[in-house]
């Protein structure tokens, strides 16, 4: 996962709702109620509108990846489609680096979609007559790019993505991953700041998914774009962000790191998604170990370090042991851990 850098946020959204039905906006400011965001909600659904968001909040730093994940009808696609503009929200403010986009004319939001911001759908949509370089290269030729600029930067991401060497193919010569990748190219062909990505790993196979995350892992990794994930699937969210924000009927109803998800639901509806997820897999050493005790330097024992997972220092330590030292990033011994930290922590769990 990327490590977002420190700076002003990428994405600021604040109070945003999105209304479905007759005058939503004006039913919507007439029963508002301050502080009261389910009670407001009530209320529209007993006129007949679908808050389809409900006051959602939330920031994405630059660099990082932000996933939004909830069952179907959570409203996570319809809430991405407001952050792009997509569909014009009913109300609240979204930001781009600083940016209101909700009152940017439409030129604005063609400038901003064809220079700094990128999406990626479910559904491919790419032009059957076009090859995979010149399907990559459109958005640069809505810029005015030549055929050649095109062309060189087309072939820069479709290499980045692994389609090396069929970039004159056509769409259907091309398996459904194949296709995918065509698609993240296309996206990245402007090199956007700001990445949207709605469910598309969501219609593939379970291997090229495996297979594609991990590609998405790396791309990430060497461009760092601030992205927002769309996903219903926890292992994903949990696989690919830097944090996760979880959705329930139009609500966030909680935000945090995988390991805070897993570990610490806020509620039920949390729990369950992360219920049958090994706890040892997000909990790390630096979190469950103690005090550095003498006992803890006998032994010709592997290394442990804080950041690593419990799952990971389970397999490297011996079938027996009573404690084994921990280091820091910089290789010093800041603390131990022994069985009984690992069985609490766990609370008895063992895979």
């Amino acid at each position: 996962m990327s490590e977002a850098k420190s700076a002003a946020p990428a994405i600021a959204v604040e109070g945003l709702w999105q209304v479905f039905g007759s005058n939503a906006r004006a039913v919507l400011n007439e029963v508002r109620v301050a502080g009261g965001m389910r009670e407001t909600a009530s209320k529209l659904i007993d006129k007949g509108l679908i808050p389809a968001v409900r006051e959602a909040s939330f920031e994405v730093a630059s660099g990082e990846l932000f996933v939004i994940m909830g069952l179907s009808g959570s409203g996570k696609s319809t809430l991405i489609r407001c952050i792009s503009r997509l569909i014009d929200p009913t109300s609240g403010a979204v930001r781009i680096d600083g940016e209101d986009i909700l009152t940017a004319k439409d030129a604005r939001m063609i400038e901003l979609r064809r220079h700094k911001l990128g999406m990626v759908f479910q559904h491919f949509g790419l032009f059957p007559h076009m090859t995979v370089s010149d399907n990559v290269g459109f958005p640069l030729k809505m810029q005015g790019a030549g055929k050649a600029e095109r062309r060189k930067r087309a072939l820069e991401v479709i290499n980045l993505v692994g389609l090396e060497g069929r970039e004159d193919a056509y769409p259907r010569e091309l398996s459904g991953g194949q296709r995918q990748r065509v698609g993240i190219a296309r996206s990245l062909a402007v090199n956007p700041d700001i990445w949207f990505l709605d469910e598309p790993f969501s219609a593939l196979d379970p291997l090229i998914r495996r297979q594609l995350q991990d590609e998405f892992l790396n791309i990430q990794a060497t461009l760092k774009k601030s992205i927002v994930f769309i996903t219903h699937d926890i292992a994903e969210a949990l696989k690919l962000a830097d944090r996760i924000a979880i959705m329930r009927d139009g609500e966030i109803v909680q935000i945090g790191t995988p390991t805070q998800i897993v570990l610490n639901p806020v509620d039920d509806y949390v729990r369950e998604f992360a219920r049958d997820i090994p706890k040892g897999r997000h909990m790390t050493l630096g979190e469950v170990m103690e005090p550095m005790g003498e006992a803890a330097l006998a032994g010709d024992w592997p290394e442990l370090r804080t950041g690593m997972s419990l799952e990971d220092a389970l397999t490297r330590c011996a079938a027996s042991f009573e404690a084994v030292p921990v280091h820091d990033g910089d290789g010093k011994v800041v603390g131990m851990v022994r069985p009984e930290n690992f069985v609490k922590a766990l609370g008895g769990e063992t895979s």
